[in-house]
């Protein structure tokens, strides 16, 4: 049994190994193979057009003379082939030329390394191009075979033309034929070492998620050999090799092009003579792995022959400057394209010659200027830094393409060493903005070659460490910022420690806040490469309690976009519930609920982990008013198309000021499996507000600013809050890379000012006036390379398949303008002059503007292209010829429009879908074919009886013979289509055109569009197609000589008059319609018809619109028929009648118009004033006159006459419209009369006469319980058919609107012909709105406002400011925005809302609230006398000391210390403004320019209200004003004190003695606990770390309170009391809080000191 058992395992081995199976070629003999290739791309189904090509010949191959394992390859028979058509319909096209052209190429032998069926090294003489060793390598792709002896079946990394990818093989062997079956599939997704090549893609990132659900680009390739084995090795027999490449932009589930490459090699016998190399030297050329070569060069967009670049180049700038003035050239983007592939293959030395020829013409050497960035090489930046150094480029130039260089430049270790020359350039560190242009495109060129190269050296960011040094030992914040953005760009790991040092992160120097800011912006781009590092960097930054608040903001934004995982989520929102800062609990709250929603596959996890923490955050947040911080998101992302978008912004703010601090808005796109950060904005505005708000100069007087700080001093640890810095700064960013900012700071705005309103303007502006006196002709163009996007990667043939998408576009404007003055000006006029003066401006202007766009998957090689290409093409022209004459005496303004020569078509857009195959050699004669075919061409292809029989016979015929054709696997494939029966697409083409017949305009939009959705229904088929748009303007009706719109104001006005109001002409018009009623009444319902074309004819006389008139017209006529009948019928039923009091009482009234069966709406004394005069036109002089009129060549009067009319004594103004044709009666009629102090109406009535349509609009004023109120009603009769159509979506669309906007909604049967609006206003600062509708009524409460009202309080604070509406329109804005502090008896109520009952203390100033910057604007204190108790305010402002107080139950005021009678008021300070006015029982002191609204004082109550701008700089007992309640009871030193008693007693300003002039009696001191504690097992004495008020030595207390403050304890062997002083406790830990006792009121003895 044993010996069967190892006998079968011998054998098993014996037949699992392959000994010999490696093809192996003899030497001295010559081994013969038939090749066949062909590489197609297209669309999988048939009946759509392909592109291809095809190679065909004989392989010979045999050993090298004395070295076996060196082989030579030769190709001999070699026929090339083209294919554009519709497959399978057509057939390949020989390319002779093209052939004749390769042929010394493909007939030289080439060398290669050839053991154990693996290929090495290749050799070849220099003379062979890349482009056809890489066809050799593509053949020698058939022989690289990796055979395992022992196994049969086995994976591995194999290397290939395509590079290292996962390969399986599968082997097996046929004993009955004695042939060795070998198959091997590549995975061209799963490779070691891909060969790929990607061009304007170092911008984007990979979605591993978005690409789950489908991937945009899929390969495999699938080999299929034949051996057999023989004495020497194995004989390979055949190979059958198959490759197919999809791609898809949207999803390859959703439909993708491919390609598909087909190679077939078969054995035919063995020659004895040998493969002779040629007689030159045989170079090392690689290894079989794809080389890329000229491809790169070589733009697929189009296929160009260079001979002489030079000549070509001049040729093409020609034709760009000669073809580009007037208007762009439709080819204009193409010659463009083709001028940046020249210069991209000409020599520097060319292009400088080309430079010093056309450098002194302009519109040539503009084009070259904007071409010079598209060449993409370090040469592009060599030639603009030689230029510029040399002064032959200027600085506009310089910026311009720079800006341009730095993100179209391929990074190259040259290219960044030729940016850091110029960074070092004296020239440009002499202007601010090339050097800013400069340093960011550094960073952003390291970047971009760290993309590439991972592995970057560290030595690239060096030099900008070096400058960040530098800038810091010198303290230059300017250059320092910059350092850091460009550190910030290049998103170097080596950066972090230099940029950690700047955070304010630890230890480090102090700097201001906007660098600590920057540095941690700059981590952002490190963050996209190592996530984990600055996670933990950033998380610990934001949770330092002790770090500036916007800046742990900043930390946040940047830990956001790290994709948080779920643990850091939850950190933070266990950080947020304990965050004392409401501004940083509201923008990570925000945050995380914002994401919740995200759509975005690869932030699917932190939506998930958002989720679950908003549920552990309290929902109070979401309550948080917009003033604070928050975080805005919103993505739409399609996962089968893999199309998405996202825009996100980041609004910060450290008070609850109106206008943020800072606002940062991102826009991301997804496509294809990647995403892009494509624009970025952010904005700062600290101090903007209160820049231009407060006084433009504050007074620095140093004994004022001495006396208030020597009151502060008083304050134990007061500590300035440091002053707002006017500054404004702005960013841009795109794909990432910060591109330009700027900063403007208040001495840039001082400098400003004086520019703006100096003698320079006026110098400017004279020069302007004479440059448009003496005339103005201008032309620019601007081409633009928006974008180019390539992937090339090699196919099993070796020839290179590109993916790509170019956009070109160029932008022209022609501009003419000249003005003429009359009377001519003299030399020296002044400028009121232009105000006696007629004035003319004759301008023509033309812009125009051509783009293309090109999606192109194919082979694309400098020799030859096989390409699929979408073409969009959008050309636009709309030029403009116009004359305006400005008479100021007469005060006439007239404008005319005048024609222009122009094409009908105006703009267009086409998209059309080729497969195009052309070469080099027969560029004249390229096959291009629509990719889906019309119906006509697919007809005509199909293939009659006769044609197929005789195709079937001949293959038949041919398979017998048993040879093997050229096309022998592909016509059987065509044969088995040819039955198929062609799907078919049906185009469509649809012309809509309008009219304005009044004007003589026509104009036509035509959409034509073909796809291929019959074939499949899936996005990507219906985009491939041919579609197009185009708008064409043409005349219609009687010549037009131009257009006029005239204006007449004044006494001229009635002169411009030109169709006088006739009223009894009106009258018997109106007449005739109702004697043609009555009739029709008599006549009855037989003669509808009549009178149904009688009322057509008659409006569209009356109407421009001939449709539209009809439409609304006719209805007038048929009533009489049943339907119409039986509807007036239930209108004037009684039932109807109940319900709608509104109705007509007589049922009789059908005989006159419809719309009179209501009863007027009109009230008594409107209808008696029009009555009494229907138009004012008889009584009153137009007070405007305005027509817009055509003038006609037969001189006919066109278009619309417009006249305004005032009654003044009636308080009536009317408004007429009138047709100017002298048949039409048709207007329009606006009158409006005002009827009493509260109530307004107007009517709007139009059509013949003003009685076809009428609708009346009544508006008062009242009451809604106590709330001041209006109310708006509409009222309507008869009205147009689309007018009603629109009015009943109306409500419909109110609905869908109503949960996005808050409304709320009730359905009702309101009256059916009114429309009610009534706004109420609550309070000075809300409005409430209800709407009534005829089906609905619809209202909202309580809608906030950003101003007050004049209403209430308000009414009666504006009296003061009499007729000055800007100051009231500011003191309203001011008000409502501005921060208010009450106290009343002893309740306070802080500038946060937040209440406290204050045990004010006898005798003693408190701060009630005071500016707390270092600029000490204002300071107000409060004092309470003991005798008689009542309170007293202080207030020092400006350079005045302010005192309010009562005596006698009255307010007394004193402005530096002398008394100002009440009665006297208002007082107004010589030089600021500051004002003292009497309101009520009390007194106001306004002083806005310095941040304080307002401050009133009466016996009872103090206000304070501080404008919006100084939130968060204020102190006191009044609090910061900044929305942060959880921090109100902050004390001077900023501690944040846990009791109202201890707060308020803080700001208590202490006396040092008895002889201290306010009377006060008591002083701040440190106390000690009453008894001795245990802490941690050890007896303690604890003291206060909070001030506790006492009285001084030798007083008593007469009145106290209890306190709960914080105790610092230490061991009770300790040699310390609380006399050691109050500053050495107060920055002391708090270990434990107990009540103490403060004091009040004190009475002292002669003794005190």
């Amino acid at each position: 049994m044993k010996v069967f058992v190892l006998l079968a395992l011998s054998l098993a081995l014996v037949a699992g190994q392959h000994v010999g199976i490696a093809p192996q070629f003899s030497a001295g003999k010559t081994y013969v193979y038939k090749y066949e290739a062909e590489l197609m791309g297209g669309l999988p189904e048939d009946g759509l057009a392909r592109a291809g090509l095809k190679i065909g010949s004989k392989i010979l191959i045999s050993p090298a003379v004395g070295s076996p394992n060196t082989l030579l390859l030769k190709l001999e028979d070699v026929e090339l082939f083209e294919y554009s058509g519709i497959w399978p319909r057509d057939n390949f096209i020989p390319a002779p030329k093209f052939k004749l052209a390769l042929a010394a190429q493909l007939s030289t032998p080439i060398k290669f390394e050839y053991t154990n069926g693996v290929v090495s090294k290749v050799f070849a003489p220099p003379g062979v191009s890349v482009a056809v060793l890489n066809v050799f390598r593509g053949i020698l792709n058939l022989f690289q075979l990796n055979i395992k002896k022992t196994q049969n079946v086995y994976e591995l990394q194999e290397p290939g033309v395509q590079g290292v990818c996962k390969t399986q093989y599968v082997i097996n062997e046929d004993p009955t034929t004695e042939r060795i079956h070998l198959s091997k599939t590549k995975d061209l997704n799963h490779c070691q070492d891909k060969i790929i090549k990607d061009i304007g893609l170092a911008y984007t990132e990979k979605c591993p998620e978005c690409a789950a659900k489908g991937e945009a680009l899929k390969g495999a390739a699938a080999f299929n050999y034949i051996l057999k084995q023989t004495g020497s090795g194995g004989l390979l027999l055949q190979a059958i090799a198959t490759e197919l490449i999809q791609f898809a932009p949207f999803s390859l589930l959703n439909g993708a092009a491919q390609m598909e490459s087909k190679q077939m090699m078969a054995f035919e016998e063995t020659l004895n003579s040998l493969v002779q190399p040629i007689r030159e030297q045989y170079v090392a050329r690689g290894s079989l792995q794809y080389e890329f070569g000229p491809e790169l060069l070589q733009t697929p967009v189009q296929l160009v022959r260079i001979t002489n670049p030079r000549v070509q180049i001049v040729d093409v700038l020609n034709h760009l400057a000669i073809y580009n003035v007037a208007k762009v050239h439709e080819d204009a983007p193409l010659k463009f394209v083709e001028l940046v592939q020249l210069l991209r293959v000409a020599k520097i030395e060319t292009i400088r010659a080309i430079w010093a020829e056309i450098k002194h013409k302009t519109e040539h050497r503009h084009w070259m200027v904007n071409a010079l960035p598209a060449i993409g090489t370090h040469v592009a930046l060599r030639l603009i830094k030689e230029k510029f150094i040399a002064d032959e480029l200027t600085v506009a130039e310089v910026a311009k393409a720079l800006i341009a260089s730095v993100h179209m430049v391929t990074a190259d270790l040259e290219a960044i060493k030729l940016v850091e020359e110029l960074a070092f350039n004296q020239k440009v560190q002499a202007n601010p903005v090339l050097l800013e242009i400069v340093m960011l495109g550094y960073g952003t060129m390291v970047a971009k070659y760290c993309a590439e190269n991972p592995t970057c050296s560290a030595e690239l960011v060096r030099p900008i460490h070096e400058i960040a040094l530098k800038a810091l030992t010198a303290s230059d914040i300017g250059t320092l910022t910059l350092a850091l953005k460009v550190l910030g760009n290049a998103g170097h790991l080596a950066s972090l420690k230099m940029i950690m040092k700047l955070t304010g992160f630890g230890p480090g120097p102090a700097l201001p806040l906007r660098v600590h800011i920057e540095a941690v912006l700059a981590l952002r781009n490190i963050a996209k490469k190592e996530p984990k590092i600055i996670q933990n960097l950033a998380i610990q930054l934001f949770m330092d309690k002790a770090a500036h608040p916007e800046l742990r903001m900043v930390a946040a934004v940047v830990l956001f976009e790290t994709k948080l995982p779920m643990g850091l989520v939850t950190t933070l929102a266990q950080a947020v519930m304990r965050e004392q800062n409401l501004q940083i609990a509201s923008l990570v709250f925000t945050y995380m609920k914002a994401m919740t929603k995200n759509t975005a596959p690869d932030f699917a996890p932190v939506a998930a982990a958002c989720n679950v923490a908003v549920k552990i955050l309290n929902p109070k947040f979401a309550r948080l008013s917009t003033r604070f911080s928050r975080t805005l998101y919103y993505d739409a992302y399609h996962s089968p198309w893999m199309v998405g978008a996202a825009a996100s912004a980041f609004y910060i703010n450290d008070a609850a000021t109106l206008l943020p601090k800072a606002i940062v808005a991102k826009a991301r796109t997804y496509l294809a499996g990647a995403y892009a950060d494509v624009l970025e904005l952010g904005v700062r505005a600290e101090g903007i507000q209160e820049a231009f708000d407060k006084a433009t100069h504050v007074v620095e007087n140093a004994d004022r600013l001495t006396k208030m700080k020597q009151v502060m001093k008083a304050i134990a640890e007061w500590r300035a809050n440091p002053a707002k810095l006017p500054l404004a700064s702005a960013y841009v960013k795109f794909f990432g890379q910060e591109i330009a900012f700027a900063n403007i700071d208040k001495a840039i705005i001082d400098q400003i000012i004086p520019l703006a309103t100096g003698p320079a303007v006026r110098t400017h502006g004279r020069m302007a006036l004479e440059a448009l006196l003496s005339g103005i002709s201008t032309h620019y163009a601007q081409p633009l390379l928006v974008a180019e996007v390539r992937r090339i990667l090699p196919t099993a043939l070796g020839l290179p398949m590109e993916l790509a998408l170019y956009t070109s576009a160029v932008a022209a404007a022609t501009v003419k303008l000249h003005a003429t003055v009359t009377p001519t000006l003299p030399a020296n006029f002044p400028v009121a002059q232009l105000l006696k003066s007629d004035i003319t401006l004759k301008a023509e202007i033309a812009p125009s503007i051509a783009l293309n766009t090109y999606a192109v998957m194919g082979v694309n090689t400098v020799l030859a292209q096989a390409i699929l290409m979408t073409k969009a093409e959008v050309h636009a022209i709309v030029p403009a010829k116009v004359d305006i004459k400005l008479d100021l005496i007469k005060n006439n303004f007239k404008l005319e429009l005048l024609p222009v020569p122009v094409t009908d078509k105006i703009a267009s857009v086409a998209v059309e879908t080729f497969a195009i195959a052309r070469n080099v050699e027969d560029l004249a004669s390229p096959k291009i074919t629509p990719l889906v075919p019309a119906r006509a061409a697919v007809a005509s292809g199909q293939l009659s009886r006769e044609s197929l029989s005789s195709k079937l016979t001949s293959t038949i015929a041919s398979s017998l013979e048993g040879g093997m054709s050229w096309s022998s696997e592909i016509l059987h494939a065509d044969l088995q289509n040819e039955f198929t029966k062609p799907k078919l697409s049906k185009p469509f083409h649809k012309t809509m055109c309008a009219a304005i017949e009044m004007f003589g305009i026509k104009a036509c939009t035509v959409v034509e569009s073909l796809n291929a959705a019959a074939f499949s229904r899936v996005p990507l088929y219906a985009v491939i197609g041919k579609h197009a748009a185009l708008i064409k303007v043409a005349p219609v009706g009687p010549a037009i000589e131009r257009i006029e719109l005239e204006v007449q104001v004044g006494e001229n006005a009635a002169e411009k008059i030109e169709k006088v109001i006739n009223i009894s002409e009106e009258e018997e018009i109106i007449e005739e319609q109702n004697v043609l009623m009555k009739l029709k009444q008599i006549l009855g319902p037989s003669r509808k018809n009549i009178t149904a074309s009688s009322s057509s004819s008659s409006s569209s006389r009356s109407s421009n619109s001939k449709s539209s008139s009809s439409s609304e017209s006719s209805p007038r006529y048929s009533s009489s028929s049943p339907k119409q009948k039986s509807r007036i019928v239930d209108v004037k039923s009684p039932s109807k009648r109940a319900k709608n009091t509104r109705a007509s009482s007589s049922s009789s009234s059908a005989s006159s118009s419809q719309s009179s069966s209501r009863s007027s709406p009109l009230s008594s004394s409107s209808e008696a004033i029009y009555k009494k005069a229907k138009y004012l036109a008889a009584t009153v002089r137009p007070a405007v006159t305005i027509l817009l009129r055509a003038v006609r060549v037969d001189h006919n009067k066109q278009g619309y006459q417009i006249a305004a009319f005032y009654d003044k004594t009636a308080r009536r103004a009317q408004l007429i419209l009138t047709n100017l044709e002298e048949t039409s009666k048709w207007k329009m009629c606006a009158d409006g009369v005002m009827l009493s102090h509260n109530k307004v109406e107007a009517k709007l009535a139009w059509g013949i006469g003003c009685k076809e349509y009428a609708t009346i609009i009544t508006g008062e004023t009242g009451a809604v319980g106590a709330a001041p109120a209006l109310r708006l009603m509409v009222d309507w009769g008869k009205l147009p058919t689309a007018v009603k159509r629109y009015a009943k979506e109306l409500p419909n669309y109110i609905e869908r609107i109503s949960g996005l906007t808050g409304l709320s909604l009730a359905k009702a049967k309101n009256v059916r012909t009114e429309f009610i609006l009534i706004v109420s206003a609550p309070s000075e600062t809300s409005l409430n709105f209800v709407m009534k509708t005829p089906r609905l009524t619809i209202y909202k409460l309580d809608v906030g406002l950003p101003i007050n009202l004049p209403i209430g309080e308000t009414t009666s604070e504006l009296e003061v400011f009499q007729d000055n509406w800007a100051s009231k329109i500011n003191y309203m804005y001011g008000k409502a925005h501005a921060a208010e502090c009450t106290l009343s008896d002893n309740t306070l109520t802080t500038f946060n809302k937040r209440k406290f009952n204050h045990a004010l203390p006898d005798s003693c100033y408190q701060v009630l609230a005071q500016d707390c910057t270092a600029e000490l604007k204002f300071m107000v204190l409060l004092k309470k006398n003991a005798l008689p108790e009542q309170n007293q305010i202080y207030v020092k402002i400006a350079d005045i000391d302010v005192d309010m107080y009562q005596q006698d139950n009255a307010i007394m005021l004193k402005v530096n210390g002398m008394v100002v009678p009440i009665r006297n008021l208002a007082y107004q300070h010589p030089t600021e403004q500051i004002r003292i006015t009497k309101r009520g029982e009390g007194v106001v002191l306004r002083a806005s320019s310095l941040g304080l609204h307002e401050l009133y004082f009466d016996p009872t109550t103090c206000k304070i209200k501080v404008l919006d701008w100084m939130r968060g700089q204020t102190c006191g007992l009044c609090g910061k004003a900044d929305g942060e309640i959880r921090q109100e009871f902050r004390t001077p030193n900023e501690r944040i004190s846990t009791h109202a008693v201890s707060f308020a007693h803080s700001w208590v300003l202490p006396a040092k003695t008895c002889q201290d002039p306010s009377g006060c009696r008591m002083k701040m001191e440190s106390v000690k606990l009453d008894r001795q504690i245990t802490i941690h097992g050890q007896e303690s004495k604890c003291f206060s770390v909070e001030p506790v008020l006492r009285c001084l030595p030798g007083c008593l207390p007469l009145r106290t309170a209890p306190v709960k403050i914080g105790y610092h304890c230490v061991p009770a062997d300790t040699n310390m009391d609380r006399y050691e002083g109050l500053n050495s406790m107060l920055d002391k830990s708090v270990d434990m809080r107990a009540e103490a006792e403060a004091h009040l009121a004190c009475r002292c003895s002669a003794q005190c000191a």
